[in-house]
């Protein structure tokens, strides 16, 4: 995928204001309208500076923009960083299909899913929903948790610049809730119009990364270093989990990758999910002689050559 640098597309500062991004499109829409220019490449212009406009007029994508092309240049090869958007409060209520056609694969990667819904326009209607995504750790999920969130929702200043607004949230964080899922705080979207209710605010959770820990829906995986005595002789070994520690028998002649499930240690929920530990043989080092003499012992005891299947070994 490659990097569309929307200020470039409409020949504006990163500085610039709402004003002078609404003077720049109605400028370049007018040149490279296709039912005006001559230009073979007219449609795929106009349809380009209408996307950056789409995104730079609007502060909520303009900031999350801003945030995730700051290192990026115009055709370059790119791939947003994980959980980019995280922290960021956007309106409306999720994916629209119909709001976001005719838009670069640039385009749906950072903004699909933050779409706006279409708003209601009775006088007295319920305020715009809000969403964001906040990460939690992953021990949150097991046992539960409460936890002060800062969100940042990009508004305008009086000079028509994007400027970033904190709020701070106090939130309980269910046990057993996983990645992907939505949390719903009621009343903490947009103002009702009118009498209407205030909208209600969705935070989808995200895992922070785990140095020992990955997870997949409600399956977690771990790797576990183990030395080769264990691995031939098998061995009862100490593993962390996110639940605490438990004694792992580790059958004789494993290999590394093998697969070892703890049933029912995975996060919890009615139907919980499992713990996978993977095994890695870490080799120890040979560096004094007495270390090298026992390697050189393992090679006179063992008749044996890993590579005895591979074509023209030896």
């Amino acid at each position: 995928m490659k990097f569309k640098d929307y200020y470039e597309v409409l020949s504006v500062a990163r500085t610039a204001t709402d004003d002078e991004i609404k003077a720049a499109y109605r400028k370049l829409a007018r040149k490279y309208h296709p039912d005006v220019s001559k230009l073979a490449d007219a449609e795929d212009r106009f349809k380009e500076i209408g996307e950056a406009y789409a995104v730079l007029k609007d502060p909520e994508k303009r900031a999350a923009y801003d945030q995730v092309s700051s290192q990026a240049k115009h055709g370059q090869d790119f791939t947003p960083p994980p959980n980019w958007d995280s922290g960021f409060e956007f309106s409306g209520n999720g994916f629209d299909p119909n709001s976001a056609t005719n838009q670069s694969e640039f385009f749906e990667a950072l903004f699909g899913r933050h779409a706006r819904s279409r708003q209601n326009q009775n006088m007295n209607a319920k305020g715009q929903d809000h969403h964001a995504k906040v990460m939690i750790d992953l021990s949150d999920a097991y046992h539960g948790a409460k936890r002060s969130i800062s969100l940042q929702m990009p508004s305008h200043d009086a000079q028509g610049r994007v400027v970033m607004q904190e709020r701070k949230l106090d939130i309980a964080i269910p046990m057993g809730i996983h990645a992907g899922q939505h949390l719903r705080l009621r009343g903490q979207g947009a103002p009702g119009i009118g009498t209407g209710p205030a909208g209600d605010l969705y935070l989808e959770i995200s895992f922070q990364p785990n140095a020992l820990f990955r997870v997949e829906d409600r399956d977690v995986y771990m790797d576990l270093p183990i030395t080769p005595w264990e691995a031939a002789l098998g061995a009862t070994v100490n593993v962390p989990t996110p639940s605490g520690s438990v004694e792992l028998k580790i059958p004789q002649g494993s290999n590394s990758g093998r697969k070892l499930r703890l049933k029912g240690r995975g996060i919890p929920g009615s139907t919980p999910g499992d713990l996978y530990v993977v095994t890695t043989i870490i080799i120890p080092p040979a560096e004094s002689e007495e270390e090298k003499e026992a390697y050189r012992a393992m090679a006179k005891a063992f008749d044996f050559n890993p590579r005895v299947n591979m074509k023209g070994s030896s």
